[in-house]
């Protein structure tokens, strides 16, 4: 399956083509997968549509190797987590995958990197190593024209001055921040940019109290004048992304689906107006595994975004835009 076909996908029809294919190769050439699959005793000639393809539930990325290609991987992403905790480990065999994939979508919803100035407030990220999510960062950065792009560690100060020169401007601007980072800077400062992008990232990580979503949201808009706060929902296990405008509403990228299953029942899926657990299909995983059941809770609108209601019990803490609802 050559990456074209996946990054071109525009319908419904060659979605499910193209699911359908990475299914059967999967199930080949992915051991784990391959097992899981015979282990529930599919009937593999019934899955005759992407919505009838099994789900991997995505703890086996911490107790298994993921893997659907011969390739050594090129890279390996892990999941943050506190000690002792079994962290999620994706092996990436192609990684020109996941920039083609990360680079597609986020011009999709923002436009090319190279007119925008992006700030990147993201300590806990950058003080380990493995990020997925400073991997992209890292590369959106290297596009952007502007001088004043880069990270911010723990220099706030010169955050809020170089927020005033780009207001002063007119420059389009993208902050991405993790939630606690985000909410340690308006503590200190307040501007009023309402042309600003913020995009939180999400994660406490044990650095304040989880919050409401609203309640977060509420504190963002008062500290950066602005009136709508972006969030990406991705993770260690995938090479995708959904995007939010605000409010919380995702949407996917057209190689991108997500599926709800029956919280009671994890074979079945849900209706679309019910919620349930959420199953992501990402057809960027092709060399591991793109149909992927997760441990978060979300629902369903009826123009086809998603919302995120938080986690199941006893699912570890993700530092992925996860905030409890």
């Amino acid at each position: 399956m050559a990456p074209e076909q996946i990054f071109s996908i525009d319908n419904e029809i060659a979605f499910n083509e193209v699911a359908l294919a990475i299914f059967q190769h999967q199930e080949k050439n992915c051991e784990v997968y391959h097992d899981y699959i015979h282990h529930l005793k599919i009937d593999l000639a019934s899955v005759n549509n992407y919505r009838k393809i099994p789900f991997l539930p995505i703890s086996f990325f911490k107790t298994h190797e993921v893997l659907s290609s011969k390739l050594k991987p090129e890279i390996v992403f892990s999941s943050s987590g506190t000690t002792g905790q079994i962290t999620s480990k994706h092996l990436v065999s192609d990684v020109t995958i996941y920039e083609q994939s990360f680079n597609k979508a986020f011009e999709q919803f923002y436009g090319s990197p190279k007119e925008i100035c992006i700030l990147a407030l993201l300590p806990s990220y950058l003080e380990r190593e493995g990020s997925s999510l400073i991997y992209m960062v890292d590369d959106l950065l290297k596009q952007s024209k502007h001088p004043q792009s880069g990270y911010f560690l723990h220099n706030l100060d010169q955050l809020y001055t170089t927020l005033l020169d780009l207001k002063k401007t007119g420059q389009k601007t993208i902050l991405i921040g993790v939630t606690y980072a985000l909410l340690d800077f308006v503590e200190q400062f307040k501007i009023d940019f309402p042309e600003l992008i913020v995009m939180e990232t999400g994660g406490m990580k044990g650095k304040r109290k989880e919050m409401v979503r609203e309640e977060l949201h509420e504190v963002l808009y008062a500290g950066f004048g602005v009136n709508h706060i972006h969030s990406e929902y991705g993770m260690t296990e995938l090479l995708s992304q959904a995007y939010s405008y605000g409010q919380g509403i995702f949407n996917c990228p057209p190689w991108m689906k997500i599926l709800l299953r029956d919280t009671s029942d994890p074979l079945s899926l849900v209706q679309n107006k019910q919620s349930g657990g959420i199953n992501v299909i990402d057809l960027a995983n092709i060399n591991s595994c793109s149909f992927i059941a997760t441990q978060d809770l979300g629902k369903f609108h009826s123009d086809g975004s998603f919302e995120v209601l938080g986690r199941f019990d006893n699912a570890d803490i993700r530092g992925c835009n996860l905030l409890v609802q």
